[in-house]
């Protein structure tokens, strides 16, 4: 059942454009968000955007899913600097359950403490990060003003990059292992982070 929900065609196909909305809101505005598939989710909505073939019976609006998914990911974004701002500290001191892991916390405060607010931007691009950047930013002190500036940003670069190139690639690409072949691409910033995860480490 659980790779059915990280599988970003049978997300998109189950829950349609909206629950597509929802789900990127959901992963940059809720902690619980941080395990759902957003990159993969922007390249594959994208796909099905375009006027190729591919192996999911669906077709959304490219104008509607930029639209859509732009507004979800900066409001979602907004929401988490919120949830930082109303916990305070007590965001990393909170248990260790199945949904809240403090290392996830810890790594982006490590971004903040070498980026800065560049973090904001940055992070759109990285898996967990882009979940947790936001609330942490909310309790460093990070103002209102600056992190939206910087949300905007951001926002518009991830959305932009990952449903465009989605579209551009579903229109140049005829083959039933497009989707296959987008989600194994989504997978590379996970495995760089981790490579550099580890080189940092030794």
């Amino acid at each position: 059942m659980l790779h059915h929900l990280l599988s970003p065609g049978y997300l998109i196909d189950k829950v349609g454009l909206f629950g597509l909305f929802a789900i990127v809101f959901a992963e940059t505005g809720l902690l619980i968000g941080f395990f759902l598939p957003g990159d993969s989710l922007l390249v594959t909505a994208g796909v099905l955007s375009s006027h190729g073939k591919h192996s999911v019976n669906v077709h959304f609006n490219i104008v509607a899913v930029v639209l859509g998914c732009l507004i979800a990911a900066i409001a979602g974004a907004e929401v988490g600097y919120l949830i930082g701002r109303t916990t305070g500290p007590t965001l990393f001191s909170r248990p260790r359950s199945r949904l809240f892991k403090p290392d996830n916390v810890t790594r982006a405060q490590g971004y903040f403490e070498h980026y800065g607010n560049r973090t904001i931007v940055m992070a759109r691009f990285i898996p967990v990060v882009r979940t947790f950047a936001n609330p942490v930013a909310g309790v460093s002190g990070m103002t209102a003003r600056a992190f939206t500036i910087y949300n905007v940003a951001g926002g518009l670069a991830w959305v932009l990059i990952a449903t465009l190139g989605g579209y551009y690639i579903g229109n140049s690409v005829r083959d039933i292992y497009l989707i296959p072949g987008v989600i194994i691409l989504s997978f590379i910033p996970i495995v760089v982070e981790v490579l550099r995860n580890r080189r940092h480490a030794n």
